[in-house]
């Protein structure tokens, strides 16, 4: 029996499609991470014995991370400005693992004191030789409403977010530069991509990221081994909301809500460290509705305009009533 190969091309490409809506329906990320996941490079395989520094690495997706490589075999750099902190995540991080005391370096670290980056740059290089991986996880939110919000806040955030992140990859783009690779993996978010009320200074330092690193990646063609990795997560269970900015930068954010409906921590890790091992340029990770208006924002922004309007609206109730701002839209997953 002879191979028709038309009708080989056409039926591939209708369980291709039959594969994409199967995805659509878990949607716990976008199309080219579930492919990574499912068929591409292992994180286990890909990271061990990979120097890895993460910033924020004190709590929420940055604790995840450290959690998830040291499992994996990767040696550490965790930084963040709780010295304390740090020291319980590296303890658990020595139980969970086969790694020792010197597979783990500790290294508090201030973002927005960017005379500090080159020292702490070097510091890791005099401990581990290398940086194969610099993760820049650390920054906060923001959750108020523009016109009760002071423009402190503002340029806080930009020099958390957007400056201090910039800066740190700066001094350690020099050393990759020298051995010709590695990895510049950026912790931005699916507000990089479109926006939200309650979050217009968050938003605003997430697109700063994504367009200064969209733009930073052709620069480095003559190094192919170098990649710029952009992580784009939704709604995700962790500390970020206990501590985002709110009016006044000391005032305490007292809306925190039931945050359960949310994507795990664990998951967003996951799937973050297949993005990292497969070089993926840019990654969405969310559930619905989340996912589902970052296309929508791509590809048909007038829809996701008026889609906003109406999810915005119900954000900012819930935010003024005391619950979760996306708890009352939100599908927990699965």
């Amino acid at each position: 029996m002879e191979l028709c190969l038309p009708c080989i091309a056409v039926w591939s490409f209708v369980a291709y499609l039959i594969l994409q809506v199967v995805r659509w329906i878990r949607a716990d990320s976008d199309l080219t991470v579930q492919w990574a996941e499912w068929w591409g490079k292992k994180p286990e395989k890909e990271l061990p014995r990979k120097v890895v520094w993460v910033t924020g690495a004190s709590s929420g997706i940055g604790e995840e991370l450290a959690y998830q490589l040291a499992k994996i075999g990767s040696w550490l750099v965790l930084s963040a400005r709780r010295e304390n902190e740090l020291e319980r995540v590296k303890k658990k991080c020595l139980e969970i693992s086969s790694l020792s005391d010197k597979d783990i370096l500790i290294l508090p670290l201030d973002l927005t004191d960017r005379g500090s980056h080159e020292s702490a740059t070097k510091t890791v290089l005099q401990h581990f030789g290398r940086i194969d991986i610099l993760v820049n996880n650390g920054g906060r939110s923001q959750r108020s409403l523009f016109v009760d919000t002071s423009v402190n806040v503002y340029n806080a955030i930009m020099e958390l977010n957007y400056l201090g992140t910039i800066s740190l990859t700066k001094f350690v783009l020099d050393h990759m530069i020298q051995r010709k690779q590695g990895k510049i993996v950026t912790m931005s978010s699916v507000m990089g991509i479109m926006g939200a009320p309650l979050a217009t200074g968050y938003c605003a330092s997430k697109h700063a990221l994504q367009g200064f690193f969209n733009s930073l990646r052709p620069e480095f063609t003559d190094y192919p081994e170098i990649s710029i990795i952009n992580i784009c997560p939704g709604p995700v269970q962790s500390q970020i909301i206990q501590n985002v900015f709110t009016e006044e930068i000391s005032k305490v954010n007292q809306n925190v809500g039931d945050q359960s409906h949310k994507m795990t921590t664990h998951r967003c890790v996951r799937l973050t460290l297949v993005s990292m091992a497969n070089d993926v340029k840019e990654a969405w990770i969310s559930d619905h509705p989340y996912l589902a208006v970052c296309y929508m924002w791509q590809y048909f922004p007038t829809w996701a305009w008026w889609l906003l309007n109406r999810m915005g609206k119900k954000r900012i109730e819930n935010f003024k009533s005391g619950v979760d701002a996306d708890v009352s839209y939100y599908k927990k997953s699965l």
